[in-house]
Formats: structure tokens, C-alpha cells, sequence
């Protein structure tokens, strides 16, 4: 177990907010296009977009603990 704090846990937070704040100015942008689809399509896609940003969080999260993707 680790007893020293690293540079990884607060350089890996600033890091995800910046992430996720670019991510999500991307997908405001693109809503432009996203409203033009019918309400079904729309939800679907807003469904896939709200999920997706999820999928490289857990490698994230490894690595800033231990320092190793795994």
C-alpha cells in the first residue's frame, strides 16, 4: 500500500475535468447536427455520448493509483 501521495492523483483530476470539459463542448457543438435527427435518433445518440466518455475512465483511474496501464 502507498504511503506517499504522487503527482498522478491531482495531475490525473485536472487532467479528466479538462478532458471532459473538451468532450463535452464537442458534443455541444455537434448538437447542431445532432437536432436535425428525428427525437428517437437524437435520444439514442445522446444515450451513446453520455456512456462512451466512460470506457477509458477505468484504465485512467488504474494508472493514476499505480502508475501502470493495465
Amino acid at each position: 500500500m502507498r504511503t506517499e501521495p504522487t503527482w498522478r492523483i491531482p495531475f490525473g483530476v485536472l487532467l479528466l475535468m479538462a478532458g471532459l470539459a473538451l468532450y463535452a463542448l464537442g458534443v455541444a457543438w455537434a448538437s447542431q447536427w445532432i437536432e436535425q435527427l428525428p427525437v428517437w435518433a437524437q435520444a439514442a445518440v445522446y444515450l451513446v455520448l453520455g456512456v462512451i466518455w466512460l470506457l477509458p475512465l477505468k484504465r485512467f483511474l488504474i494508472w493514476m493509483q499505480t502508475g501502470k496501464f493495465r
